[in-house]
C-alpha cells in the first residue's frame, strides 16, 4: 500500500506543479503580450477534483484522516477497537456514497453530452471519468481496509487492529517524519 501512496502523492504533486507552471505562463502571457490562453480556472478545477479524490485514498492508507483522539488513549482496547471499526465502516460507507451519487453525475453527463461552459468547451465526460476513477480507487481502498479490520477483529488481534486503524500518536508521527527525512 505504501507504493500506492507514493505513486498517488507523486502524481498529484506533479499535476499541481504542472498546473502552477501553466498559471505562471498564463499570467506572463496576459501581462506581457496581452494574450490569454484561457481555461486556467477550468483546468484547475479538474486537477483539484482529481487530486482531492486521490488524497482521500492516501489519507486512509496513511491513517492521516482527522480523528478527535483526546479520550481515545484513555479507553480500554475493546472500546478503541470498536471505535476503529466504526471509523473504518464510516469511510467505507462514504466510498459507497461517492460511487452511487457520482455515477449519477457521469450518467447525466453522458445522456446530455455535457460540455464545459468555457472557451475550451471540454466534453465533461473526460475529466469526470478520471475523477470517478479516483473515487473508485477510494472505494476499493476503503473496502480492502474494512476487510482487513474485520479480519483482525475476528482473529482477536485487538492490538494489531488498534495500531493499524487507530489514530497516529505523536511519537509515531515523529518517527514517520524522521524515517522520511533519513530516506531523502
Amino acid at each position: 500500500m505504501h507504493f500506492f501512496t507514493r505513486v498517488a502523492s507523486w502524481s498529484f504533486g506533479l499535476l499541481l506543479l504542472a498546473f502552477s507552471l501553466f498559471v505562471t505562463l498564463e499570467t506572463l502571457s496576459r501581462k506581457i503580450f496581452n494574450h490569454s490562453f484561457q481555461g486556467a480556472d477550468e483546468l484547475g478545477g479538474y486537477i483539484l477534483a482529481i487530486c482531492g479524490s486521490l488524497a482521500f485514498s492516501v489519507a486512509v492508507v496513511e491513517r492521516g484522516h482527522i480523528r478527535i483522539d483526546f479520550l481515545y488513549d484513555r479507553m480500554p482496547p475493546r472500546v478503541q477497537a470498536a471505535l476503529n471499526i466504526l471509523a473504518t465502516l464510516s469511510l467505507f460507507a462514504f466510498g459507497i456514497f461517492f460511487l452511487r451519487y457520482c455515477f449519477s453525475v457521469i450518467k447525466d453527463t453522458l445522456d446530455y453530452g455535457s460540455t464545459a461552459a468555457t472557451p475550451w468547451a471540454t466534453p465533461l465526460i473526460y475529466p469526470q471519468a478520471i475523477w470517478y476513477a479516483a473515487l473508485a480507487i477510494f472505494f476499493i481502498v476503503t473496502a480492502l481496509r474494512t476487510a482487513s479490520a474485520f479480519r483482525q477483529l475476528i482473529s482477536g488481534d485487538l492490538d494489531g487492529l488498534n495500531h493499524d486503524f487507530g489514530p497516529k500518536g505523536v511519537s509515531e508521527e515523529l518517527n514517520d517524519e524522521l524515517t522520511d527525512l533519513r530516506s531523502r
